[in-house]
C-alpha cells in the first residue's frame, strides 16, 4: 500500500496557523499591539481602515530590530522570548509562540519598517502571502511599523466570513482597550479612517478607564486593594446603582494580561449578591498579580485563558476584597436602611454627656376625685351628674325647630339591589372573553377551541410593527419632556447612537444636544417612560454591537427590535380585562402575527377534540 501521509508545504501550514491565531482584524491588531508593548515602547498609534480589512497599522517608539531580526520574525516559531520548556512558566512578556507574524504574512500584505537607536538607517521588508518581495534599507524613524493589507486576499472564503465593519470596528476597539487598560504607563492612539477616535496620555490606571469610558465613569469607581502572599489585587469596581444590563465593562488583568474566567467572574458576582437588580452585571477593572510558576498561560491560541494552580484560594480573596470594598466605601447595605441623617449626633456636640431629665410625680393626685383641692390651679370641675348630659346635645337642635334636620326623618343612600348577577348573557360573554395564566399568558376562546397567547411575544410584534412602519414613513409622534434628560456615553457607544440619530427621531425621540460623550433629549416616543429612555438606548447599543450578521442587515430593522424588546410587557405584569382584549385585537392586526420580530412563537391554539383527548 502506498504512503498516504506526507508533510505540509510551509504556506499552507501557515494558513493552517492563520486559522487559529489570526479569526478577524482585531486578532492582528492584538498580535501587533503586544509585540510593541514588548519592545519597550512608551508610545503607540493604531491606524485602522475599513475596520481593518483594507488596513492595520502600529506604529510604536519602541527598540526596533536589526537587519537579521527583521527577517527571521516573519519565520514561524521564531521568538526571542524564550530559550527552554521551562522559560514558559517565568513569562513576562506578551508574545512568546513566535507564530504571530508568520500567520498573519501568510494571509495579508505585509509591510514591516523598522530601525534601532544605534543604527544610522532602518530595514524594510514586504511580504505576500508568506513570500518576500522586496527586503531593502530605508530612512526611517527609531521603532517599528507593521503595516497589514488586504487581510485574508488569498483565502476569500474567510473573507466572506467577516461581519459589517461596525461589528468588526467594535471587536478591534475591544482589544484596543484591554490593551491599553493594561498599560497606562504607555500613551496609546487609535485612528479610524483618518479621524481620531482615542487619544489616551501616560496616567495612572483610574485616569485611563475615565479617559476611555468618559468622564461619568469616574464618579462610579469604587477602589479595591489587596495584598497578600498568593495574590495581589488592585483596581476598581463598579457602584451597584450603575450596574447595566450588558457585560461590557469587566476586564480582568493577570500579570498586565487580559484574560477571560467565567469563574473569577461569579467571585465577583457573588460579592455583589443582594447589592444588584435582576439581569444587571457590574463593572469591574481589576489587575491580579501572581506568580508566573502558578499559571500556565500556554493553554489557548489566544492566550486570553489561563490555568491557575489554586483557582479556590484565588476565588476567595478576590470575593473577600471585592465585598470588604464595598463596605468599606458605605456600598453595602446596612441594618438600619431607612436612616435619616437629619437625627445624627451633631459634631460639635459628639462628645457631650446627656442632661438626665427629671421628672417630678404628685403622688397625691387622684383622677377619680372630684375635690378641686386635688386639681392645683384649676377652679372648674366638670362633674357628671345626670343633669349635665344634656349639656352634649346643645347645638344640635335647631333654631325654630325644623322638621327638616330632625334624626327621625332622616334618609340613607344605599346601592340598589339585583337578583341576578348578570342582567343578560351578552355580558357573561364579555365577562369571559379573556383570561391571564401566571401574569404571562392570555387565553382566549375561538369556535374551534381555545387560544393560549405569549404576553411578552405578542407586544413585541405589535410594537416592532409600529416602530418599523414609523421610521419608514417618518411620521412618528413624540411627548415632550418637562426637563430636557442628559445621558452620557463612552467615546465607543456615542459614535454608535451618532449612527442611529437619524432613525431615532423617526421613531419619535428628539435631541437638542448632540455633543461630545452626552446626548440631551427633550422628547420621547408616546407611550415610553422617561425612566426608560436610558436603559432603551443601552439596549440598543448592545444590539448594535451583538446582533447585527452581516453589512447588508437593515439597521431600521435592528432598531425597531430593540425598542420593542425593551419597551414591550414584561412576564409576571398583570393585565386588565380591557388590556388583554386590546393586546388580543391588535396581535391579529399585524402582518406577521404567528411570531415575535426574533421568530418565536407568539401563540398556539387547541382544538377541542385535541382537548377532549386529553381526558379519555
Amino acid at each position: 500500500m502506498a504512503d498516504i501521509i506526507q508533510l505540509l508545504p510551509d504556506h499552507v501550514a501557515n494558513q493552517i496557523a492563520a486559522g487559529e491565531v489570526v479569526q478577524r482584524p482585531a486578532s492582528v491588531v492584538k498580535e501587533l499591539l503586544e509585540n510593541a508593548i514588548d519592545a519597550d515602547a512608551s508610545s503607540i498609534k493604531l491606524l485602522i481602515k475599513d475596520a481593518g480589512k483594507t488596513l492595520v497599522q502600529v506604529i510604536d517608539n519602541g527598540k526596533g530590530m536589526s537587519t537579521t531580526d527583521a527577517r527571521l520574525s516573519f519565520e514561524r516559531h521564531a521568538t526571542s522570548k524564550i530559550r527552554t520548556a521551562e522559560d514558559l512558566f517565568q513569562l513576562h512578556t506578551k508574545g512568546f509562540r513566535g507564530e504571530a507574524l508568520a500567520s498573519i504574512a501568510a494571509i495579508a500584505h505585509v509591510e514591516l519598517k523598522t530601525k534601532q537607536e544605534v543604527d544610522d538607517v532602518g530595514n524594510t521588508i514586504e511580504i505576500e502571502g508568506s513570500k518576500v518581495v522586496l527586503q531593502e534599507v530605508i530612512v526611517t524613524p527609531n521603532g517599528t511599523s507593521v503595516s497589514v493589507k488586504n487581510l485574508f486576499f488569498n483565502i476569500p472564503a474567510r473573507r466572506n466570513f467577516l461581519k459589517s465593519d461596525v461589528v468588526e470596528f467594535r471587536h478591534v476597539v475591544d482589544e484596543f482597550h484591554r490593551v491599553a487598560l493594561a498599560h497606562p504607563n504607555i500613551s496609546f492612539a487609535l485612528y479610524n479612517n483618518g479621524s481620531e477616535t482615542f487619544n489616551l496620555p501616560i496616567s495612572n490606571f483610574r485616569q485611563r478607564i475615565v479617559n476611555i469610558f468618559g468622564i461619568k465613569t469616574n464618579e462610579k469607581l469604587v477602589p479595591v486593594e489587596e495584598d497578600t502572599e498568593v495574590l495581589k489585587i488592585s483596581g476598581f469596581v463598579g457602584k451597584p446603582e450603575f450596574a447595566k444590563k450588558t457585560r461590557g465593562e469587566q476586564y480582568f488583568f493577570v500579570n498586565n494580561r487580559f484574560i477571560k474566567s467565567a469563574y473569577l467572574n461569579h467571585a465577583i458576582s457573588s460579592a455583589f449578591d443582594g447589592l444588584l437588580k435582576n439581569g444587571t452585571h457590574p463593572s469591574y477593572f481589576l489587575k491580579l498579580d501572581v506568580d508566573p510558576q502558578t499559571i500556565d498561560i500556554n493553554i489557548h491560541p489566544t492566550k486570553t485563558e489561563i490555568k491557575f494552580d489554586d483557582e479556590h484560594t484565588l476565588y476567595a480573596l478576590l470575593r473577600s476584597a471585592v465585598k470588604h470594598s464595598l463596605g468599606q466605601f458605605n456600598i453595602a447595605p446596612v441594618l438600619d436602611f431607612d436612616r435619616d441623617p437629619n437625627l445624627d449626633t451633631p459634631y460639635s456636640y459628639k462628645n457631650n454627656n446627656a442632661d438626665v431629665p427629671k421628672i417630678e410625680v404628685d403622688r397625691n393626685f387622684n383622677p377619680f376625685q372630684t375635690d378641686s383641692k386635688f386639681l392645683g390651679k384649676q377652679t372648674t370641675v366638670f362633674k357628671p351628674t345626670i343633669n349635665n348630659w344634656d349639656s352634649l346635645y346643645i347645638g344640635l337642635e335647631s333654631k325654630g325647630n325644623d322638621s327638616t334636620n330632625n334624626f327621625s326623618e332622616a334618609h340613607f343612600e344605599s346601592e340598589e339591589q339585583n337578583t341576578s348577577i348578570f342582567e343578560n348573557e351578552n355580558d357573561i360573554e364579555k365577562l369571559h372573553t379573556t383570561y391571564q395564566i401566571h401574569n404571562k399568558y392570555i387565553v382566549s376562546t375561538i369556535k374551534s377551541g381555545m387560544l393560549v397567547i405569549d404576553q411578552n411575544r405578542a407586544h413585541q410584534r405589535i410594537l416592532y410593527e409600529d416602530f418599523l412602519k414609523n421610521i419608514t414613513i417618518k411620521e412618528a409622534i413624540s411627548q415632550q419632556l418637562l426637563f430636557p434628560l442628559e445621558l452620557h456615553f463612552s467615546k465607543k457607544d456615542f459614535e454608535i447612537i451618532k449612527q442611529l440619530k437619524v432613525d431615532l427621531e423617526h421613531t419619535g425621540f428628539v435631541f437638542s444636544n448632540v455633543k461630545y460623550e452626552s446626548i440631551e433629549i427633550i422628547g420621547v416616543p408616546v407611550g415610553v417612560p422617561e425612566s426608560e429612555v436610558s436603559i432603551i438606548l443601552e439596549q440598543l447599543i448592545s444590539d448594535v454591537e451583538n446582533e447585527v450578521p452581516d453589512s447588508h442587515f437593515s439597521a431600521t430593522d435592528l432598531l425597531a427590535k430593540s425598542m420593542a424588546k425593551s419597551l414591550a410587557i414584561k412576564t409576571g405584569q398583570s393585565l386588565k380585562k380591557d388590556e388583554q382584549e386590546h393586546l388580543l385585537n391588535k396581535l391579529f392586526a399585524c402582518k406577521e402575527p404567528n411570531v415575535s420580530p426574533t421568530n418565536r412563537i407568539t401563540f398556539v391554539t387547541m382544538t377541542v377534540d385535541e382537548l377532549d383527548k386529553k381526558f379519555i
